[in-house]
């Protein structure tokens, strides 16, 4: 049985494609399966049954167990329907141990008639082994409250770790939320974006990947996506100059993916913005009121041309 080659997405069902995959060869899998809501996927059935779907997360998930190192980590993005069945699942019958239950929080959610609009998902940080696993503290921290709001000297010049929920642009949120808040903010990637690649509608944002990416492997390791989609996982891993491999069940986006996967090289910087403050002016300067109306004001160039090139 021939193993399936790094560098290269495969396309085909991912539990057929792990299983050809020697046991415990991978360093980091980051997985955004399918919901069970319904999405219009070309060639899977995003509609199944309670059962059939937890059955089948089962299958996939049991070998991603099989394929990671002893020290390998194992991060799962989610939706409210099967969120707690699927962490219950993870920790409870396969063997993983929850580090994190991160929310990602984002604008422009999904507009929901008779219940408060959706604009988050759940990202389990599982890992194989409780005691010894990778977390690279130094190479994900932010700016402390110390830092961003009392320019107090005695802050650590390194910043500190990022709450479980991540925050990126605090000038987006309602008022109420703080700024050094516990959320992951990073909006997603709307069709005006420069990364949106423009054939998967589900596109993770490269900056909240690479956090992931960067906190949990190291340069040289084996990052592994079973549902490759619009290759997003795969791009920033090559640009992290990590090793990588993924598998997708359209042919199409397998297709597109790689395509998409040729046009960037490692060392290539992630697309959109990693500093919470400079990803846009404050809002108090960003917008101002004229004769009752809220309108922006005009960036600085040399500040635009920073932060958007």
């Amino acid at each position: 049985m021939a193993k399936p080659k790094v560098e290269k997405i495969h396309q085909g069902d991912c539990v057929a494609g792990m299983k050809k995959l020697d046991d415990g060869c991978v360093d980091l899998v980051f997985a955004d399966p399918p919901f069970n809501i319904g999405y219009d996927y070309d060639e899977y059935d995003d509609k199944r049954d309670g059962d059939s779907y937890l059955g089948w997360s089962k299958e996939w998930m049991t070998e991603v167990h099989r394929v990671l190192k002893g020290d390998g980590t194992f991060w799962l993005a989610i939706g409210d329907e099967y969120a707690a069945e699927l962490k219950v699942l993870a920790t409870r019958e396969l063997g993983f141990t929850c580090r994190s239950w991160v929310i990602w929080y984002y604008t422009f959610g999904v507009n929901c008639k008779y219940k408060f609009s959706r604009s988050h998902a759940h990202l389990f940080h599982f890992v194989k082994d409780a005691k010894n696993f990778t977390f690279n503290v130094d190479d994900i921290r932010v700016p402390s409250a110390r830092q961003l709001v009392y320019a107090d000297a005695r802050a650590n010049s390194k910043g500190r770790l990022p709450d479980d929920m991540w925050i990126l642009r605090p000038q987006d949120l309602p008022e109420g939320f703080e700024s050094d808040g516990d959320v992951w903010y990073f909006p997603r990637v709307a069709g005006t974006f420069k990364e949106r690649a423009g054939f998967h509608g589900c596109q993770m944002p490269e900056q909240l990947l690479g956090r992931i990416v960067k906190s949990s492997s190291n340069e040289g390791e084996l990052v592994l996506d079973p549902f490759s989609g619009s290759a997003s996982t795969l791009v920033v891993a090559k640009k992290l100059k990590r090793s990588w491999i993924g598998f997708e069940l359209s042919k199409d986006y397998s297709t597109r993916g790689s395509k998409r996967l040729e046009d960037v090289q490692p060392g290539h910087p992630l697309d959109g913005a990693e500093n919470p403050l400079a990803s846009a002016p404050n809002t108090a300067n960003g917008k101002v009121r004229v004769d009752g109306r809220r309108v922006r004001k005009q960036r600085p160039k040399e500040t635009s041309n920073q932060l958007f090139d």
